[in-house]
């Protein structure tokens, strides 16, 4: 396995001229890490944050059940389609500049959906808030690792990250139980537009400006990203279509048909573009292929787990929102100690015992988790769970975002940090989808013989146990991360040499280049 946040230099990653001579990255490097956490906290908090409050929107605004579903499905659609968009923009036009552009349509987006006040306004503000976040997620850790070198600081930035990441979920949940009950639903909306305006000044001061841009042309693969974002977006409405229609509804029938035409389409673009969105190359280079493919797995997992806790807290247990959403700290808190133990786990087990170690942390806790009943309590039945599971999944995390960027060259870790927020998000789509219809058919399957709770009980327990297949089924894959490949010359033109725009002692504004 490649070097992920342990330690070893793997020879690529950021460039040399990303960092001070010692292996430090210029500037002020605690302050630029602090905005970039913030940064990727704000996106991953936009995504949960919304669930406590829907059905206070739904009243407000008037939407129907299958509206109200698309509050959540148009931010998740956008953000995962245009992840590997924005990755490549970042590439070819700066970090920071994409950063910068991403937090203000993001911030726009979300005062857009705190005002609205009809269903098609804020679904499309929705949207609009899932664009921003896939500039903002891959330009964000492509700025993190350019800026962190490969080596023991890298691993700490990474387990910054992970921590963030992990606590993001868990405090949306917790948040948008408190602004809900406090000011109102809209306010769940303008914390994460005061969050955006808070952390895009914080970039404008302290982030290193990118370098001015070369004289080499900068191609966009738009064919591809039209193919990869309309196939995706088919192939994720077709899914959550089916769990509330069928399988033979014409639409979930029409919508899977046009994703495989599309997806299939969008590969023989990639096979056949000079400057490909997502080149072929990527996926054999370093561990990028395998450590993308257990991501996904691990997403699958990951947003069913925040679906179906609070689900079994309230309906089962009896929880208000509120009191869900502060049953999730311990899961956070967890997350974030594993994130933290990530790298020094690396250094003294080595990466591919480390990543192994935490998905079996999971897997063990998913089937924990597995024995809820009916009649439990949070702390008998899910409070021991939670903390194994949070404790795994902050390692994991740490050690496939790593493996997915490391390896690569330097222009291309933009599009790399968005290829494994892409199927993060897919992986999550597309189990969600799947989990959802097992717990749906098991309960269904015990309506007519067990009460309505101990039935939803019996579908959450399937959901659980087929997560821990899931993830053992990632850990079964931890060897193929072992197999190491250089990365291959680029074929695409090699960038400009970039003037000097910044003054004495900014090397990473100076000479990183980050366009062609």
């Amino acid at each position: 396995m490649p070097s992920t946040p342990n330690g070893a230099a793997d020879g690529s990653g950021a460039p040399p001229s990303s960092a001070a001579s010692d292996g430090r990255p210029a500037g002020r490097p605690g302050a630029t890490l602090a905005v970039l956490a913030a940064a990727q906290f704000a996106v991953v908090l936009s995504t949960s944050i919304v669930n406590v409050a829907l059905p206070s929107v739904r009243d407000s605004v008037g939407l129907s059940d299958a509206g109200l579903s698309w509050v959540v499905n148009s931010y998740g659609l956008t953000f995962g389609a245009l992840l590997l968009l924005g990755g490549r923009a970042a590439d070819l036009v700066g970090g920071r500049r994409i950063l910068l552009a991403g937090l203000a349509l993001f911030a726009a987006a979300s005062l857009g959906a705190g005002l609205s006040t009809a269903p098609w306004t804020l679904i499309a503000a929705r949207a609009a808030q899932g664009v921003g976040a896939a500039a903002v997620a891959p330009a964000a850790l492509s700025l993190v690792m350019r800026h962190f070198p490969p080596g023991p600081r890298r691993g700490r930035a990474l387990g910054v990250w992970g921590a963030v990441s992990g606590a993001g979920g868990a405090a949306g949940v917790l948040l948008g139980g408190v602004l809900t009950e406090t000011l109102g639903w809209p306010w769940v909306f303008h914390a994460s537009a005061l969050a955006a305006a808070v952390v895009l000044a914080a970039t404008m001061v302290l982030v290193p400006a990118d370098p001015v841009p070369g004289r080499g042309p900068r191609r966009l693969d738009l064919t591809g990203a039209v193919t990869v974002t309309t196939g995706l977006v088919a192939l994720v409405y077709g899914l959550t279509t089916a769990g509330r229609s069928g399988w033979s509804d014409p639409w979930v029938l029409g919508s899977m048909t046009a994703a495989a035409v599309l997806l299939a389409l969008f590969v023989l673009v990639e096979r056949r573009h000079p400057a490909p969105l997502l080149p072929p190359r990527l996926l054999t280079t370093g561990s990028v292929g395998p450590a993308n493919l257990v991501m996904a797995l691990l997403g699958a997992v990951w947003v069913g787990l925040f679906f179906f806790l609070p689900l079994y807290q309230q309906q089962v247990l009896g929880h208000g929102p509120l009191q869900a959403g502060l049953s999730q700290l311990p899961l956070a808190a967890a997350n974030m100690a594993g994130s933290s133990l990530a790298p020094r786990l690396a250094r003294r087990l080595g990466p591919a015992v480390t990543l192994a170690a935490g998905l079996l942390a999971q897997v063990a806790g998913l089937l924990w988790l597995a024995r809820i009943s009916a009649t439990g309590t949070f702390a008998a039945a899910v409070l021991g769970p939670i903390v194994v599971i949070g404790l795994g999944l902050g390692i994991a995390f740490v050690q496939l975002t790593g493996a997915a960027v490391t390896g690569v060259q330097s222009a291309d870790t933009g599009l790399a940090s968005g290829l494994v927020n892409t199927t993060r998000q897919v992986g999550g789509a597309l189990g969600l989808a799947a989990l959802g219809t097992l717990a749906a058919s098991r309960t269904a399957a015990f309506e007519h013989h067990y009460s309505h709770a101990a039935a939803l009980t019996e579908g959450y327990r399937a959901a659980f146990l087929a997560s821990a297949a899931v993830v053992a089924a990632g850990a079964a894959l931890t060897p193929l991360l072992a197999r190491r490949h250089p990365a291959p010359p680029s074929t695409e033109p090699p960038p400009a040499p970039a003037p000097d725009p910044g003054p004495p002692g900014n090397s990473a504004a100076r000479t990183t280049p980050t366009t062609r």
